[in-house]
């Protein structure tokens, strides 16, 4: 097992070695020199077979072989990284993933074996299809020709099906991750590399995080299969330690870095803080980004005319050490907000920076490279995905409901009608599933529990209504009959509507809405028997009425006032403000005799009081109060008292005995008044009773 992990990081790091040395020609070149320099013991090609195998001769050309496909894997993926600012990246990284996995594979995918001619043959036809995407291509051919004929490429999509292996999720990519840098900080801290070093590990590990952040369609068994080739990378990196480097000055990033995250339509501060480790200073220093209309390639808006920042110089570090480049760097600050439409994932950005070195002007400008993770919105797609599983996703929005009747009471049956709509323009969806479902409610039992329950529950029995097909853009009514509880409280109780639907591409797709239904509750009150004292009174005195207001509903009843309705009397009007469910209010009133009574004595005692929504409501309780006009006989009133008081006088009699007659006869007078009233009123209405059957007579 050692054995075999050092000859792959052998292996690995010559197809690097030999991949920086033939950059400049093309991946094409590189490609069938390295396949050349393995294939030239064998120029027929050797094919992996049982029978070779089994012998010291076939093992060796076995792993020649084998040595050969881990060069041509590890060299195609070195190329995600060369065209990652292409406008095709994303097909040119899923060609490479495809490519990869049919590499990995024991065997072609015609069921023969792989031979050094086979190998090259692939390799050498795949690099055309990447040349032919780096140019612009919109096309590419998905099969290549071998020594044994035609050979379907195997995608990753066969690869999944076959292996019956589901594709990576966040968390698996989290894994990756923290693997790749912690294997890195383990080399970092064995082998104490240079800060050159140091950098490419950084472009490595960044490079590894990218490809894998935006690879959608990779096994598990692929990814960590990757993850082996990083590390790989960063084994030949290592060993590249001791190699002289001819550059003099060298500007990058400080390690302070983080990668910032931003969602659509919002800004972030990309801050860049650049070093020279280089021993010379770099003297008007610009720094512009490379920007694009090309939202796979530049995610943020448009919104400057002008990117470029300048300053006047960068520092050289004289004693080549990091902490002095980090202490003497420069950091430029850039404001960028989101696109809309950007799409979710990682996206690199690339910096150029301009410079002098003893009053010369450089002739190419430096480039540095960060990254920033941009959130789309919801069913965007992610960037490096492909046009079929990178289509939006549709929505089912409630745009409005109504209730059948249109005041829901507790108690009562109702029917509930949800108007959906399909939000999509081009998208239609089907298989629709809705379930309806109250919020829940309690009461508590006489034990103290507490019982719950739907606030609402269908007539039916069945809470889910089934949608065939909603067309792109079309709406549809969702009708479904319940029943509120009885012991509803008078608000408004919440109904989610839980959507499950399919697309032609996706299936299993969810949404959810809200609506709230109010409930009202029928007010109720009582009232104890009034009472009255006195119940007879004369113009001008007054009459006490009192009884008790009981709230017997389940709702409060707002600003509760009393008062009294009659010719024969005012005044008395009560406010006994809101009365909570289950509480009383005492009315203590005092009413006016204002003139006679013409009629049975009936006074109306109205009781008003208010809902939540501030409706009035009336009530009229009937009480009686008859009240008397003041009346005295006219002789006696046209009489002085005094006169009156002289003729009763007797002769002879003292001064007391006359001041105790004329008080008892002001009593006796009084008395008399009274007496002299009621008399006059039963005559009164006597007469009206004999006028109305002397009427009567007259008729007959």
């Amino acid at each position: 097992m050692k054995r075999k992990f050092l000859r792959r990081i052998l292996v690995t790091g010559m197809a690097f070695c030999m991949a920086a040395a033939a950059a400049g020609n093309g991946i094409a070149v590189h490609a069938q020199e390295t396949i050349a320099a393995v294939n030239q013991t064998d120029e027929d090609g050797l094919a992996l077979t049982d029978e070779t195998s089994s012998s010291a001769e076939g093992q060796q050309d076995a792993a020649k072989v084998q040595s050969a496909k881990d060069q041509a894997a590890a060299a195609l993926i070195d190329k995600v990284k060369e065209y990652v600012n292409n406008s095709n990246s994303s097909k040119i990284t899923q060609q490479v993933q495809t490519a990869v996995a049919a590499l990995r594979a024991d065997k072609m995918s015609d069921g023969s074996d792989w031979t050094l001619g086979s190998v090259s043959t692939y390799l050498t036809n795949v690099t055309e299809q990447i040349e032919i995407l780096a140019a612009g291509g919109t096309t590419y051919v998905p099969e290549t020709e071998t020594e044994s004929g035609k050979t379907t490429i195997t995608t990753s999509a066969d690869y999944d099906d076959e292996d019956n292996e589901p594709y990576i999720d966040d968390n698996m990519r989290a894994q990756a991750d923290e693997d790749m840098l912690n294997y890195m900080k383990t080399l970092i801290k064995r082998e104490n590399p240079e800060q050159y070093i140091l950098d490419e590990l950084d472009d490595i590990l960044y490079s590894g995080i990218y490809y894998i952040a935006n690879s959608e369609r990779m096994t598990e068994h692929e990814m960590w299969s990757y993850v082996a080739d990083v590390k790989a990378q960063m084994d030949s990196a290592v060993s590249k330690a001791g190699e002289v480097t001819t550059t003099t000055e060298f500007l990058t990033l400080g390690n302070n870095w983080s990668t910032p995250t931003v969602s659509y339509g919002e800004s972030v501060n990309i801050v860049l803080p650049l070093i020279n480790l280089g021993e010379e200073w770099v003297t008007d220093v610009l720094v512009e980004p490379v920007i694009s209309n090309d939202v796979n390639k530049w995610p943020f808006e448009p919104d400057a005319t002008g990117y470029t920042k300048n300053f006047s110089e960068i520092p050289g570090c004289a004693t080549r050490l990091y902490d002095e480049a980090m202490f003497n760097r420069r950091e430029v600050t850039y404001t960028f907000t989101a696109r809309e439409d950007v799409l979710t994932g990682y996206y690199p950005l690339t910096f150029q920076v301009w410079y002098s070195k003893d009053g010369i002007r450089c002739k190419e400008p430096a480039e540095v490279s960060v990254y920033v993770f941009c959130q789309g919105k919801p069913g965007s797609g992610r960037i490096g995905m492909n046009e079929e599983t990178n289509v939006s996703q549709p929505r089912i929005i409630v745009t409005g409901f109504e209730t059948e009747p249109a005041e829901v009471f507790a108690g009562d049956i109702f029917t509930l009608t949800i108007h959906v709509k399909n939000t999509s323009s081009d998208t239609a969806v089907n298989n629709l599933l809705f379930d309806l479902e109250a919020v829940e409610g309690g009461t508590e039992s006489s034990s103290g529990t507490t019982n719950s329950y739907a606030a609402f529950l269908p007539t039916s029995g069945s809470s889910a209504i089934y949608v065939e097909r909603m067309a792109a853009g079309s709406s549809a009514d969702l009708k479904i009959e319940m029943q509120a509880k009885a012991d509803l409280s008078q608000k408004p109780y919440v109904v989610t509507v839980s959507m499950k639907y399919d697309t032609d591409l996706k299936a299993d797709l969810t949404d959810e809405a809200k609506v709230s239904i109010p409930v009202k509750q029928e007010s109720k009150f009582d009232y104890s028997t009034p009472e009255i004292m006195p119940s007879s009174i004369m113009v001008g005195e007054q009459s006490n009425v009192m009884f008790q207001i009981h709230n017997t509903g389940k709702t409060t009843l707002y600003n509760v006032k009393v008062n009294f309705e009659a010719d024969s009397v005012s005044g008395g009007d009560v406010f006994l403000g809101n009365l909570q469910p289950g509480a009383s209010g005492s009315v203590d009133a005092m009413v006016n005799g204002v003139a006679q009574t013409m009629d049975d004595g009936t006074v109306k005692a109205v009781i008003t009081y208010e809902d939540d929504a501030g409706n009035a409501t009336r009530n009229e309780v009937d009480i009686n109060i008859y009240v008397m006009e003041m009346m005295a006989d006219e002789g006696m009133m046209d009489m002085p008292m005094e006169d009156m008081m002289m003729e009763e006088e007797p002769q002879g009699l003292s001064a007391g005995v006359v001041i105790a007659i004329v008080a008892g006869a002001a009593v006796i007078a009084a008395a008399a008044v009274i007496v002299v009233l009621k008399l006059r009123k039963k005559k009164k209405a006597a007469k009206l009773l004999e006028e109305d059957l002397f009427d009567l007579d007259q008729d007959e």
